[in-house]
């Protein structure tokens, strides 16, 4: 599988109400990395059924959205999703992956 492929096919499980991070991608993967994830996500065909606008930095900071960071934010916020000061409370929706096997 391609890694643009797989970096969607996560993405996809991450549930309205959730965010997850470049990083959580990345270890999903079994990789490090999380900027090619971001650029894979940067350029998706298959936006809205592969919400890529639920990723975020690994800080919680709203990052790199084709459509811009204010379309982002009114995206997760229609989800349910406090953005405060351009930022996500992770602790609050942090969705993570199951382990590889």
């Amino acid at each position: 599988m391609r890694f643009a492929d797989e970096v969607y096919r996560l993405t996809q499980q991450v549930p309205k109400g959730k965010v997850t991070t470049y990083g959580e991608i990345a270890r999903a993967m079994g990789t490090k990395a999380y900027r090619a994830v971001g650029q894979a996500l940067h350029v998706n065909p298959y936006a809205p059924h592969v919400p890529c606008h639920r990723v975020v930095a690994s800080d919680g900071s709203l990052h790199g959205f084709a459509h811009g960071l204010k379309k982002k934010a009114e995206m997760l916020q229609q989800e349910g999703i406090e953005v405060s000061r351009g930022k996500i409370d992770l602790s609050q929706c942090l969705f993570t992956f199951r382990a590889k096997k």
